[in-house]
């Protein structure tokens, strides 16, 4: 009989945190909350919004008020779960509409207001990395495998063996966009179908060769929209396979639309009311994947962003740093000069903490920025040594790096473009998580250290002392140390002109 008086008094009571994970979806907005206790994630609550976020997007890219509204609205509803949640517990994570929106800055301000923690718009290849690990989490198997999400605007395709991701490739086509597309006014045409199939296709032709030569034992689909597509395709009338849907069901799914002849007249147990405007686009997007690369069938798994954005917060369970694996793949592929760059990372963090608490800049994420643009400023030099920043920005702006959101891209891409040379601040990125002035200080901390590295050689550089105010940075050299740098004196005179754009003043002695 239980002690009224004490339950489980006897029970060791081990430690345990609550983190979530949301999901800014084209189509739906996902909110993940989970328990973590002894190395395991245990989810303990699902908020699902239906949002049709891209419905919104028109052809120049802009998100309609109509549909931000729509997004307000369901944050607000999550806004209930997050309540008193630390700022290192929460991770939300947006995808293809905040993407492409060219307006998505207002957005995510207006998102602030209602939620008080970041929001990282991520791109293609970074959502297909956390989407592969969800499932890699989650499904256990030793052999090679391809997994494939299709959202409201985009499809994600993965191979990868075990937690190691080996290919990764986000396409821009998802079940809201081709339903704008092909099934407009809810119509459900073999026409409208065939279309939707040849476009996807299309858009298939820049990986299938790739990923066919690459291979797999078995296939995975996540997303609501191929979960939808696999329980209807065990009814009995479809034929199916226990848990396993193949291209023949699909191919019966797609004539009982086309016999439907609408949206309103499709009768299909198991498909939930605001799952149908977008269930014969997502169908289509399904039937050309199995047809460009030739899957037998597809399992379903439950896991999907969310649940590896939860499993990447809990460093238990994380495997070696991927942005560190990221940056040293740059480093290779570019031929960085590694001494350099490690010399140039040393002084650049040493300046950092010597001006963090005076600037206002002591912040985990903003020492990291500003060491990764260190170690990769000069990834551009191998393209050519005339405007080596311009070369390094565009680099570090449009490459895929797992493990870097776009913003965290642009903010090293902005770095390294100013860390030598002229300064133009009207070309400065706007930024949603960092003000400009934090923006302008690392440019100045990383052009320091640049500068006085510029001999590229070891154990010139005596100790220095940095003191900062506001607007001012003041370097103290050793006594008569500058006396016999006639060279280095000129150029810290030019830096301090430059400096002057970001109304910062340079002093040394």
């Amino acid at each position: 009989m239980p002690n009224d008086n004490a339950p489980f008094d006897g029970v060791e009571v081990r430690d345990t945190s609550k983190i979530a994970a949301l999901d800014i979806g084209s189509n739906s907005f996902h909110l993940v909350v989970a328990r973590v206790v002894a190395g395991s994630v245990q989810i303990l609550h699902r908020v699902k919004q239906k949002v049709r976020l891209a419905q919104g997007l028109n052809s120049d890219y802009q998100l309609d008020d109509e549909a931000q509204q729509r997004g307000l609205d369901a944050l607000n509803v999550v806004a209930e779960s997050l309540q008193d949640f630390p700022a290192e517990n929460v991770r939300i994570v947006a995808t293809y509409t905040l993407r492409k929106a060219r307006n998505a800055k207002g957005f995510i301000r207006a998102a602030r207001d209602i939620l008080p923690y970041p929001i990282e718009v991520i791109g293609g290849a970074e959502e297909a990395r956390l989407i592969y690990l969800g499932v890699a989490h989650t499904n256990h198997d030793n052999g090679q495998r391809l997994v494939v999400d299709i959202g409201g605007g985009s499809t994600e395709f993965i191979i990868g063996q075990g937690f190691e991701p080996k290919m990764l490739r986000s396409l821009q086509m998802g079940c809201v966009s081709y339903t704008k597309k092909f099934f407009k006014n809810d119509e459900l045409k073999s026409k409208s179908f065939e279309r939707a199939i040849t476009a996807a296709q299309q858009e298939l032709e820049m990986i299938d060769k790739a990923y066919l030569r690459a291979g797999w034992k078995s296939c995975i689909g996540t997303s609501g929209t191929i979960r939808n597509i696999i329980q209807i395709a065990q009814n009995d009338s479809v034929k199916s396979t226990e848990g396993k849907v193949t291209l023949s069901q699909l191919t019966r799914l797609m004539k009982i639309c086309c016999e439907a002849g609408t949206v309103n007249k499709l009768n299909i147990s198991q498909m939930s009311e605001d799952r149908k405007p977008v269930f014969a686009a997502g169908l289509a997007i399904l039937i050309a994947i199995f047809k460009s690369l030739d899957i037998e069938h597809m399992v379903f798994s439950t896991a999907a962003l969310r649940e590896g954005v939860l499993y990447e917060m809990e460093t238990q369970l994380t495997h070696p740093d991927v942005r560190q694996r990221s940056a040293e793949s740059l480093a290779t592929r570019y031929d960085v000069d590694i001494e350099q760059a490690r010399r140039v990372h040393s002084v650049t963090m040493d300046i950092y903490q010597q001006c963090k608490d005076s600037w206002n800049i002591a912040s985990k994420e903003l020492k990291s920025m500003l060491g990764w643009s260190a170690l990769l400023h000069e990834v551009g030099l191998q393209i050519n040594t005339h405007g080596t920043q311009r070369h390094s920005a565009y680099i570090l702006q449009n490459i895929d790096l797992p493990g870097f959101n776009q913003e965290q891209q642009t903010l090293m891409a902005t770095l390294v473009r100013y860390y030598r040379k002229k300064i133009r601040p009207s070309e400065i990125a706007d930024f949603t998580l960092h003000p400009a002035d934090h923006v302008h200080k690392l440019i100045a901390i990383l052009r320091l250290g640049v500068l006085l590295n510029i001999k590229r050689q070891d154990d010139i550089l005596p100790p220095i002392d940095i003191k900062v105010k506001s607007a001012s940075i003041r370097v103290t050299f050793p006594e008569g140390w500058l006396e016999n740098k006639p060279i280095f004196s000129a150029d810290l005179a030019t830096e301090e002109r430059y400096l002057q754009a970001l109304d910062l003043q340079l002093r040394y002695e």
